[in-house]
């Protein structure tokens, strides 16, 4: 398997990532260890969804697979649920100019 799985709760495939995948669904107060310290789950977090391993502010940049997926639109600390309550995507946006593109 690629990646690497963090507390039996997250699939982190990149290590530049801010969030993990939960590979089941996770009970609030479940903790993940991530770099000798534990995070816990502030929140119950449904299968294949996102849980912040930072935090994050509004407009901050949010990492899976070692690129940007999306943006934070709200304060998200460690160990909560990264979903479309708190974080927009960036990717496959049409409506969103590509910064890195040449004007």
């Amino acid at each position: 398997m690629k990646g690497k799985v963090l507390g039996n709760v997250g699939l982190r495939m990149s290590r530049a990532d801010n969030v993990v995948t939960a590979i089941n669904d996770v009970d609030a107060g479940t903790a993940i260890e991530y770099n000798g310290d534990e995070i816990e789950l502030r929140e119950s977090v449904p299968f294949g969804h996102k849980i912040a391993l930072a935090k994050l502010r509004p407009g901050d940049e949010v990492l899976k697979y070692g690129e940007i997926i999306g943006q934070a639109t709200e304060h998200i600390e460690p160990g909560e649920w990264v979903h479309t309550h708190n974080c927009k995507s960036t990717r496959g946006r049409g409506d969103i100019e590509d910064e890195t593109e040449e004007t």
